[in-house]
C-alpha cells in the first residue's frame, strides 16, 4: 500500500465508498473508516498504520497547497 488509491481499494473490499466532493473531508472519512475496520479486527495493525500515514500525508499536501495559493 503506497497511495490513497490503494487505501480506497481496501475500503472498497468492505463495500465502503467515500466521495463527498471535498478532498480533505474524504481523507478524514477514509481515516475514520480504516480505524473502525482495525478496531473490528478486519485489518492488521501494520496495514492500518500505513493507511493512516498515507492519508495524513496527502491531507498535509493539500493543506500546504491551499496555504500557498492564499
Amino acid at each position: 500500500m503506497q497511495t490513497v488509491y490503494d487505501v480506497q481499494q481496501i475500503l472498497k473490499r468492505f463495500g465502503i465508498y467515500i466521495y463527498t466532493g471535498d478532498r480533505l473531508g474524504d481523507l478524514e472519512l477514509m481515516e475514520m473508516e480504516m480505524k473502525e475496520l482495525y478496531l473490528a479486527e478486519f485489518l492488521p495493525i501494520k496495514q492500518y498504520h500505513m493507511a493512516k500515514i498515507i492519508l495524513r500525508r496527502e491531507a498535509a499536501l493539500i493543506r500546504e497547497e491551499s496555504e500557498n495559493k492564499s
